[in-house]
Parts: C-alpha cells; structure tokens; sequence
C-alpha cells in the first residue's frame, strides 16, 4: 500500500496546481452528487473540453516549431499509436484549473456561451501578455467578459453552499496553500484580511450587528476569488510589497463597487482593473518572477 501511496503524494507535490485541481474537482464532484444547484453535467463537460482544446491550439500556434514538432513524436507502446512530442508537452494543469472555476462561478442562459468563455479564458494567457506573465487570471478574464458582451445572459453564482460546505472548502482550499509550492498564500490571506476589516468596519460603522459581516464573508464565490484567482502567481505582482499594495487596491475597488454603486460582481471587475497595474508595479518593484514547479 505504501508504495501505491507514495508516489501518489509525490506528484501532487510536485507543482502546487495538481492540489488546487484536486480541491476543485473535489467540490464540484460533491456539488454534483449531493445538490441541486451544482451545474448542469453538459456545462462541465463543454467548459472542460474546450479549454483543453484551446490550450491545445494556441500551444501549438505560439509555441511550439511545427515542423520539428511534426517530425518528432512519441510511441505509446500498449495503443500502438504515434503522438507528436508537442502535444504531449502541452500543460493541460492550467485549462483544468481554469475551466473547473468557471463551472462553479459562471451561469448563462444558453449552453454555447461556455465554449466562448472557456476559449476566451485560454486565448486570454496567449494573446494579452507583458514579458514573461500573462496580464488577467484567465477564469476572471473570461467571466468579466461574458459580463460585459453578454449581459443579459451571463451572471455570476454567489455560490452560498451552506455553512458546513463553505467551512469544508475553506479549509481545504487554505490547506493547498499551506501545503503547496506557489508561495502565494500571502496574496489570499491580504485580500481576505483587507475585504474583512471593510466588512467590519462597514458593520461597524453602521450599527449592524456582527452577523452581517460574517454571513457576507460565507460565499463560495468569496473563496474561489481568493484561493485560486486573486493568488494566481502569474498575474500578481512579484515584490512582496507589490502583492500588499494589489491585494489593498483590489479590496477597496470591490468595496467601493459593491456597497456604494451595487455592483452585484464587483469583486471580478475590481481584480480585472487591478490586473492592469501589475507590469507597472514590476517595473518599480522588481522581484523574481515566479515559475510555474519551483518549489
């Protein structure tokens, strides 16, 4: 048993997305066996299969050479096949991730805006780039633009799973940072701590009894912004500092749009805005930049 275990925990290790696909898929498996409103089997299926697809087709056209990646290729001895060595290549970690976002967070009217979100999600991480990072998170990209294009299609899920799984995933979610290599767990604790103390001061401010703030911090949507999209390492600023002074802006811009012009998605748009500063503070506050399986 040991041996089966081992290498087992060896690879999820290895790169801090193996953990953070595994709580994804965990809590929409369990969405989807155990409540009514997890999404439709046929929207999973989609999203999923188009950012695979279209991470496929934008690696082998920013890539990878075609010519020598047509003339090499793979020999899978048991299927007797031949595969081009570029789509063996191919990191398929990263559509996962992002697609497995999108079918907590986006609900649409009409099953082919999941195909385009995903699509637009994956195109976004090739097409809009400064240097060695990608500008948006790929999954927020992709909902703020439905939000945007398709606005009496698209909205956002809050994501209000109940006590119990909202305490489940948040552990489990702040356990993939503890235990994982991305070193940006700094990036979720500061957003959760600054949108906290806006929270509370707000209730505080206001004479609202502790209650309030504390029911409006339970949200699934709250927790995947956090964990998996706000702490992304490619779209973050590299310098401590910079990651602070991001996570401090991104709050406040939501705060601002959500409980002074009601804005029922103002978290998305504010790390959409937000985003656009990141080459500028790299630029001032220079930091290593941060490679996907460094530990």
């Amino acid at each position: 048993m040991g041996a089966v275990i081992r290498p087992v925990g060896t690879f999820l290790f290895t790169d801090a997305r193996h953990l953070q696909i595994a709580t994804l898929s965990s809590l929409l498996l369990f969405l989807l066996f155990f409540h009514d409103f997890a999404p439709d089997i046929k929207v999973v299926f989609m999203t999923v299969l188009s950012a695979l697809i279209a991470q496929i087709f934008f690696c082998w056209v920013f890539i990878f050479n075609h010519r020598d990646a047509e003339a090499q290729s793979f020999y899978l001895k048991k299927l007797r096949v031949s595969v081009p060595l570029w789509l063996i290549k191919t990191d398929f970690r990263s559509p996962f991730i992002t697609s497995l976002s999108l079918c907590l967070l986006l609900k649409a009217n009409a099953l082919w805006v999941f195909p385009l979100a995903a699509l637009a999600a994956i195109g976004s991480k090739f097409l809009i780039r400064h240097k060695d990072k990608h500008i948006f998170n790929p999954a927020n990209f992709a909902i703020v633009a439905g939000l945007i294009v398709f606005p009496d299609l698209v909205w956002v899920s809050p994501g209000q799973w109940g006590a119990d799984i909202w305490l489940g995933f948040a552990l489990a979610a702040a356990a993939v940072l503890v235990l994982s290599t991305a070193r940006r767990g700094d990036m979720a604790l500061l957003f959760l701590g600054f949108w906290g103390a806006l929270l509370l001061g707000r209730a505080l401010w206001l004479g609202d009894p502790l209650e309030i703030p504390l029911h409006q911090f339970q949200s699934g949507a709250l927790l995947i912004f956090a964990f998996f999209m706000i702490s992304d390492p490619k779209t973050t600023p590299d310098h401590l500092l910079g990651r602070v002074m991001f996570a401090a802006a991104t709050a406040l811009l939501a705060f601002t749009l959500q409980f002074e012009f009601q804005v029922r998605e103002a978290l998305f748009y504010a790390l959409f805005a937000t985003c656009v500063s990141v080459p500028f503070i790299d630029s001032v506050l220079k930091a290593k930049t941060y490679q996907w399986g460094n530990a």
